[in-house]
C-alpha cells in the first residue's frame, strides 16, 4: 500500500509540474518531451502537452482509487 501511495504522489507531482508550474512550456518541442511524455510530444505545443497531462492525471487518479479498493489492480 505504501509503495502504491508513494508512486501516485510522485506521478501526481510530475503531471502538476507540467500543468501548473511551467513544465509544458519547458518541454515544448524538446527531445525530453519525447522521453517523458510520448514519442509524438516533440511536435506538440504547450497546450497539447497540458491536455495530455490532464487526461493522464485523470486516468491515473481513477486507477489509483481502484487500486486502493482492489489491490489486485495495482500493478497490471
Amino acid at each position: 500500500m505504501t509503495l502504491w501511495i508513494v508512486f501516485y504522489f510522485f506521478e501526481l507531482l510530475f503531471w502538476l509540474w507540467i500543468i501548473r508550474w511551467g513544465g509544458a512550456k519547458w518541454l515544448e518541442g524538446t527531445f525530453a518531451s519525447g522521453l517523458l511524455i510520448s514519442t509524438l510530444a516533440p511536435a506538440w505545443r504547450a497546450e497539447g502537452i497540458k491536455l495530455f497531462a490532464w487526461i493522464s492525471l485523470i486516468a491515473m487518479s481513477i486507477w489509483f482509487v481502484a487500486g486502493l479498493a482492489n489491490p489486485s489492480l495495482r500493478f497490471l
